[in-house]
């Protein structure tokens, strides 16, 4: 079940890079990244009030949900949209997979959860892999001043995605139901979004198009509602650190997509870099094992 929710996570995030990059330019990110997360917490909500479970937080809890919303529902994702906006999605994607190692780290830091040599050669190889697929593209990046403020969006989001993750574990840990957990984040992330648009003065009218409008309802449906409770299960059974390498794939599984419907050619740098990124997995993977499942909640 691991293998099979590590891969669907990867291959439905790497998806749907593309209708990212076309909400982005849709309206503004902060109030794109609102809609979605409110369509997710409604979406949600209604899935946890039918399964009978109680959809309450304990008030020790709440500051910790609120945080997980804020940092990886809201700013991770504003963040990766500003960034899609200078620079292209595969190399945006290519930054936010460095949230493994902040995952890492974060928790090694505040949750004592080991870092063993395989894993950080794992995460390594991974990235490693990562570079030299995308070495052709990198090479024709400008050092201009928009593709700078690009990679820096899409570490800020890497940093985000990293540290939330760690947050969403110590909130499992607690006991909290995933479905009930991604309710309330994204609700969070949703009004942490709105009132960054409300103060800065953005617009909150978006392109009401069929296009935008299917994009949106596949965002926050299947690209959200469905792979946050596949990517938190993820994270309940190897480790936040481990769930987090998941995002490493998303620009592999772009590329492969590419190939398949836009004509790219898989040359030595897909493949060898390809080979990288699934040794890092492997070596992630067996390093980290299994972790204990939270206590079940009482109240």
């Amino acid at each position: 079940m691991g293998a099979f929710l590590f891969a669907a996570t990867a291959i439905l995030w790497g998806s749907s890079a593309i209708v990212t990059g076309q909400q982005a330019v849709s309206g503004a990110p902060e109030v794109s990244v609102g809609y979605r997360m409110a369509l997710v917490a409604l979406v949600m909500f209604a899935w946890s009030v039918l399964r009978g479970q109680n959809i309450s937080l304990r008030r020790t809890d709440r500051p910790w949900v609120a945080l997980q919303g804020i940092l990886f529902f809201g700013l991770a994702f504003i963040s990766f949209y500003h960034a899609t906006t200078l620079i292209t999605s595969g190399i945006a994607a290519l930054v936010l997979s460095t949230s493994s190692l902040f995952a890492a780290l974060v928790g090694w830091l505040f949750l004592s959860a080991p870092v063993t040599l395989r894993m950080l050669i794992g995460i390594v190889s991974g990235i490693a892999g990562l570079g030299v697929i995308a070495m052709p593209q990198l090479a024709l990046v400008s050092s201009s001043a928009e593709t700078i403020g690009g990679v820096a969006l899409a570490l800020a989001a890497a940093a985000c995605t990293g540290c939330g993750t760690v947050v969403a574990m110590r909130n499992q840990r607690a006991g909290i139901p995933i479905p009930v957990l991604i309710s309330w984040a994204a609700l969070f992330g949703a009004l942490f979004s709105f009132a960054l648009a409300y103060f800065g003065g953005l617009s909150f009218s978006v392109d009401v198009s069929l296009t935008y409008l299917a994009g949106l309802a596949y965002l926050a449906i299947i690209a959200s509602c469905i792979t946050f409770f596949m990517y938190f299960s993820l994270v309940q059974r190897i480790g936040a650190a481990s769930a987090s390498y998941t995002l490493a794939l998303v620009p592999v599984v772009a590329l492969l997509l590419s190939a398949l419907f836009e004509n790219l050619r898989i040359d030595a740098y897909v493949v060898s870099g390809g080979i990288a990124v699934l040794l890092g997995n492997i070596l992630v993977l067996s390093a980290q094992g299994k972790r204990p499942a939270p206590a079940a909640r009482t109240s």
